[in-house]
C-alpha cells in the first residue's frame, strides 16, 4: 500500500535498500545531504551531488534531468548519520525556469528495489523558490521513516545548503551549478518519464482543482484507490523493473487544507495558502538536553520539521500519534501470535492419546503456558518502554502547545490574543487506546475544515452508563458544539470567521448563551421553519455565487460588501424544523461548501434522523462524526485501531470561554 503524503506527514520504512524517484517535467538537479542527530551536515563530504554523486549508502544522478533515481542503502550509512535529505534545485544559466512557481509541480516517490512504491509526495505550494528539500529519511527510536518536507528556498542551493549547516555552502552551490552547466558530469539516459495517464498523483497535482488534500491520521472509515505505477528500468542496485499497475493508497478525509482556485488564464497554479507565502526558512529545531548514559534521549517540544514552532509541534504530535499506533499494533500482534501458538501447542498435546493424561501431558501443557506467558511479558515490556517514552514526550509537548492546539485548561489561554492569521490546525479533542491509559494524544485537524462535523446527540455507549438520559446527552452535545465553535472563532482573525446558528425549537438556548451574550454570532439563532429556510437559502446562494466567480476566473466580480470570511453553520436538533428541501440544501452545503469557505457543524441524533433514509446517508458519511462523551469509533488508516475520542470541553466553573469570547467580540467590533 502506497502512502500518499502531504507536507509534514511521515511514514515508516520497512526496507533498508530503496530508490527515490523524482519526476519534475523540467531538468532539475537532484542531490542529497547527510545529517547528524540535529540534522546538520558536517562538511561538503556529507553532500552527494552531480560533481560527487556517490557516498557510502547513497548515490545520486550525475546530471540535470527531468527524471531521477537516487539509490539509498540505510544499512550502509555511517552510525553518525541520522537523516538523509533529498534536495531538488533548478540549474541556473541553462535557459530553463528560474523558480518552481513557473515549472511543473515536482513529484517524488520512495520505492523498493522491485519498484513497489512505499510513499509518494507531490510538492505543492512553491512559488519564487529555486531549491527545495523534497523529503527526508530519518532515524527515530532505532527505526527509519520518511517525511514529506517541501521546504523551499528563494535563495537557491546556497541558501538551502547554508540552512543544512554547511559553512562552505555558497562555494559548493557554485561548483554544483558549474558542473551541470559545463557538462562536466557524464551523460546518463534518464528513466522513462511518467505519463499523465499512468500517474494519478501527477494528474491530481496539475489539475485546475489542485491536489488531494487528504492526510490526517483521523478518519471514521478508510478508503483505498488504484494507483497505476510508471514502468521503470533497473535501479542502481540491480532490482526489478518498475511495478505493474496496482496497489492502493490510504486516504483520510478528516485532514483539511486550503483548496486552490483554478487560474483565470494560463500559467502555473498557486497552491500556497495566501497567508503562508514568502515565509522565512524554519529555525533549527530545539536541541534536547543530554540523556543519561544508556537511557533514551530526553524529549523536547518542537523537534520535528517545520517552518514555525506551531508547524513543528503539529508534526511532532502527528509523530506521537503514529508511534503510539505502531507500538500498540506490534503489542497486539505479539499477543495474538502467543495466543495462536498456545492454542496450537495445546491441540498437539490433546491430539496425542499418550499425553492426554498423566505427567507427560501436564508437563507439556505447563511448558506451553510458560512460553505464552514469556511471549506476552516480552511484548508488554516493549510496549511499556515505548509508552514511558511517549508519556515523557507528551508531558513536554502539552505545555508548549499554542492556543489552537491546547486544552481549555492550558495556561496559554490566559495570554490569549486574537490572532492575525489562521493557524494550520486546531484541536478537536484527545485520542487514546486501551493499552495507553492514561496517555492521550491531541486530535489536531487541519484548517480550513474540509469536512463538516456531526456531533451525535443520541444514545451512546458510554462506558459508565452515566448518560442514559437523552435530554442530558443533547445538552452535552450542544455544549461540545459551542466549545468547538468558540475555539474556531478564537483561532481565526476577527474578520475572517463568521458563525450562523439554526436552533429551530430554541432547545439549545442555554448552551448557546455564551456565544449570544458575547455578540460573536452573525445574527441571533434562527428559529422556526422560516428561520431555517432563510439561513439555508442565504448560504446556498453564497456557495453558488463564489463557485460561479471562481469557475469564471472573475473573483473580483462578487457583489460589493460581499463577506469573504470563512462561514460556519451550526445546526441544532436536526431534523426538527427541516423539510426535504432543507435537507437537500444541507447536503449541498456539506458537499460544495468547504471548497468555497462554508462549513457545517450538526448536532443531531442519528437514530431520529434515520427517517430520511437514503437521502441522509451521503450527509452522514460526508461528515466527521464526533461524540460529546468518550467513545471508541475513530479509526486510523494505518492499522485500523478503534481510538477512544474524548471531546475538548471547558472545565466546569472556568471563565476562560467567556474571557476569550469577550476578546473576540471586541476585535470584531473594530471591523464593523
Amino acid at each position: 500500500m502506497t502512502a500518499e503524503l502531504v507536507r509534514g506527514q511521515n511514514h515508516p520504512l520497512s526496507q533498508a535498500r530503496l530508490e527515490i524517484r523524482v519526476s519534475a517535467g523540467t531538468p532539475i538537479v537532484a542531490a542529497a545531504t547527510l545529517g547528524d542527530e540535529d540534522g546538520r551536515a558536517h562538511s561538503v563530504e556529507w553532500v552527494a551531488h552531480p560533481g560527487a554523486p556517490t557516498l557510502p549508502g547513497l548515490e545520486v544522478s550525475r546530471q540535470a534531468a527531468a527524471d531521477h533515481r537516487l539509490a539509498v542503502d540505510l544499512d550502509a550509512l555511517s552510525a553518525e548519520v541520522h537523516r538523509v535529505s533529498v534536495l531538488l534545485a533548478l540549474p541556473m544559466g541553462v535557459g530553463g525556469p528560474v523558480s518552481f512557481g513557473s515549472a511543473a509541480v515536482p513529484f517524488v516517490a520512495v520505492t523498493g528495489l522491485d519498484g513497489t512504491e512505499v510513499a509518494s509526495y507531490t510538492i505543492t505550494g512553491l512559488d519564487a523558490e529555486s531549491a527545495v528539500v523534497a523529503l527526508e529519511l530519518y532515524r527515530r527510536q532505532g527505526a527509519w521513516k520518511v517525511r514529506a518536507v517541501g521546504q523551499g528556498y528563494a535563495g537557491g542551493l546556497a541558501e538551502l545548503l547554508t540552512d543544512q549547516g554547511l559553512p562552505q555552502a555558497p562555494q559548493l552551490a557554485t561548483s554544483i551549478n558549474s558542473a551541470v552547466v559545463d557538462g562536466v558530469a557524464r551523460s546518463l539516459q534518464a528513466p522513462p518519464p511518467r505519463t499523465p495517464e499512468g500517474d494519478r498523483s501527477r494528474q491530481t497535482a496539475t489539475s485546475a482543482l489542485g491536489p488531494d488534500q487528504s492526510g490526517s491520521p483521523y478518519t471514521t472509515q478508510g478508503a483505498t484507490g488504484p494507483y497505476p505505477g510508471a514502468q521503470g528500468a533497473t535501479g542502481p542496485y540491480g532490482g526489478a523493473p518498475g511495478r505493474p499497475d496496482g496497489g492502493a493508497s490510504a486516504t483520510d478525509p478528516a485532514a483539511t487544507q486550503p483548496t486552490p482556485a483554478a487560474p483565470s488564464s494560463g500559467g502555473p497554479i498557486d497552491y500556497s495558502h495566501p497567508r503562508r507565502q514568502n515565509a522565512a526558512p524554519p529555525p533549527p529545531p530545539p536541541t534536547a538536553p543530554p540523556a543519561e548514559p544508556g537511557q533514551p534521549a530526553r524529549p523536547v517540544a518542537g523537534d520535528a520539521t517545520g517552518w514555525s514552532m506551531d508547524e513543528r509541534l503539529y508534526n511532532q504530535v502527528w509523530g506521537m500519534f503514529e508511534d503510539l499506533a505502531r507500538t500498540t499494533a506490534a503489542y497486539r500482534s505479539a499477543v495474538d501470535f502467543a495466543d495462536t501458538r498456545l492454542e496450537k501447542e495445546l491441540d498437539q498435546v490433546l491430539s496425542d492419546p499418550r499425553s492426554r493424561i498423566g505427567g507427560q501431558g501436564d508437563a507439556a501443557r505447563e511448558t506451553a503456558q510458560a512460553k505464552h506467558v514469556q511471549l506476552v511479558d516480552q511484548a508488554r515490556e516493549a510496549l511499556e518502554r515505548d509508552l514511558v517514552q511517549l508519556t515523557a514526550e507528551a508531558e513536554v509537548v502539552e505545555p508548549a502547545l499554542p492556543v489552537a492546539y491546547a486544552r481549555w485548561d492550558n495556561p496559554a489561554w490566559h495570554a490569549y490574543r486574537v490572532p492575525m492569521e489562521m493557524p494550520m490546525a486546531f484541536r478537536l479533542g484527545d485520542l487514546q487506546l486501551p493499552e495507553s491509559d492514561p496517555l492521550r494524544i491531541p486530535m489536531l485537524v487541519r484548517l480550513p475544515l474540509e469536512r463538516g462535523l456531526w456531533i451525535d446527540a443520541g444514545r451512546t455507549a458510554a462506558s459508565d452508563g452515566s448518560f442514559a438520559d437523552s435530554h442530558e446527552l443533547r445538552q452535552l452535545a450542544m455544549e461540545s458544539a459551542v466549545a468547538h465553535t468558540a475555539r474556531l472563532l478564537a483561532v481565526h482573525p476577527a474578520d475572517e470567521f463568521t458563525v450562523h446558528v439554526i436552533d429551530p425549537a430554541g432547545s439549545g438556548a442555554q448552551a448557546l448563551a455564551p456565544l449570544v451574550r458575547a455578540g460573536v454570532l452573525a445574527a441571533p439563532p434562527a428559529v422556526g421553519a422560516a428561520g431555517v429556510a432563510d439561513v439555508l437559502g442565504r448560504l446556498t446562494q453564497r456557495v453558488d455565487l463564489v463557485q460561479m466567480a471562481v469557475r469564471g476566473g472573475a473573483a473580483d466580480s462578487l457583489p460589493p460588501g460581499f463577506d469573504t470570511s470563512q462561514q460556519l453553520l451550526v445546526v441544532n436538533d436536526f431534523p426538527h424544523g427541516f423539510d426535504d428541501r432543507a435537507v437537500n440544501q444541507l447536503r449541498y452545503l456539506a458537499d460544495e461548501g468547504p471548497a468555497v469557505g462554508v462549513h457545517l457543524m450538526m448536532v443531531a441524533d442519528r437514530e431520529e434522523s434515520s427517517a430520511y433514509g437514503p437521502l441522509l446517508d451521503p450527509l452522514w458519511r460526508g461528515l466527521l462524526r464526533l461524540t460529546p462523551v468518550p467513545d471508541d469509533h475513530l479509526a486510523d488508516p494505518w492499522v485500523g485501531h478503534a481510538w477512544t475520542y474524548e471531546p475538548c470541553l471547558v472545565p466546569h466553573g472556568s471563565q476562560v470561554l467567556e474571557q476569550v469570547l469577550a476578546q473576540v467580540a471586541a476585535a470584531r467590533a473594530k471591523y464593523r
